[in-house]
């Protein structure tokens, strides 16, 4: 398993939201870049970033501060919000992006989803935001009638590898990762599947790592100290 350390960025902050409220906002760093370095030197091998801004507006804002931190670190940066058409997810890839996700626009723009995989294969992901096992997008503002399970048959079919899934209610509450729903979508839709929301500490993780799952994003548990981010590397390697 490899440990993704999260980096959401608004207003070009880092900062955490609480069960993907933007009104429950904390910024946990004002510089990004110093960050993402950060994270490097404590030997992470991927950095999952958000554009928070972005996927509430439905285009990139972030998009100059997330290749300036593509220049000043050596680990591949896998970026989603507000990735809406194909000149962006095109951009992204040209200028160092090394997994693009798309969340919104896998609901809404299928056309987008078969041309990026066609041009781009492995290099896109697909983000799955679910709430009471229904899909959510723009930011997790809206519902969608899709249940996450059949969506992400759907998406397979279409060559989707790689899936980011998240229990949008336990996001940022360090109330622990939902496992049951991790095992029920990895049982159903034989892929990557990297865990997102709720991961409070080396205990979940290493229960992830039982589980043989591909990935865990991890933010809260780090900025708050309860999790040890090269323990948990370390804890991931040891599982491989």
């Amino acid at each position: 398993m490899i440990i993704l350390p999260a980096i959401d960025i608004r207003g070009g902050k880092a900062v955490r939201l609480y069960k993907g409220d933007y009104d429950k906002e904390e910024v946990v760093d004002s510089d990004v870049v110093k960050r993402a370095k950060e994270f490097e030197t404590l030997g992470a091998e991927y950095i999952h970033i958000v554009d928070l801004d972005g996927a509430k507006e439905g285009k990139t804002v972030n998009k100059e501060l997330i290749f300036e931190v593509i220049k000043n670190v050596n680990v591949p940066i896998e970026i989603g919000g507000g990735i809406r058409n194909f000149e962006t997810v095109k951009e992204y890839v040209e200028n160092g992006v090394e997994r693009v996700i798309l969340g919104t626009a896998a609901i809404s723009n299928k056309e987008l989803l078969e041309k990026s995989l066609q041009a781009y294969g492995d290099k896109i992901a697909v983000g799955i935001d679910a709430k009471n096992n229904m899909v959510c997008g723009s930011g997790w503002l809206e519902t969608s009638e899709r249940e996450y399970i059949e969506f992400g048959k759907e998406l397979y079919a279409m060559g989707v590898r790689t899936f980011i899934v998240t229990d949008i209610s336990k996001d940022g509450t360090l109330n622990g990762v939902n496992i049951e729903m991790l095992k029920k979508f990895k049982e159903e839709v034989t892929s990557n599947v990297i865990a997102s929301g709720g991961i409070r500490d080396i205990q979940d993780i290493n229960a992830l790592i039982k589980m043989n799952i591909y990935g865990a994003i991890t933010g809260k548990a780090i900025y708050s100290g309860k999790l040890d981010l090269k323990e948990a590397i370390e804890a991931s390697k040891k599982g491989r």
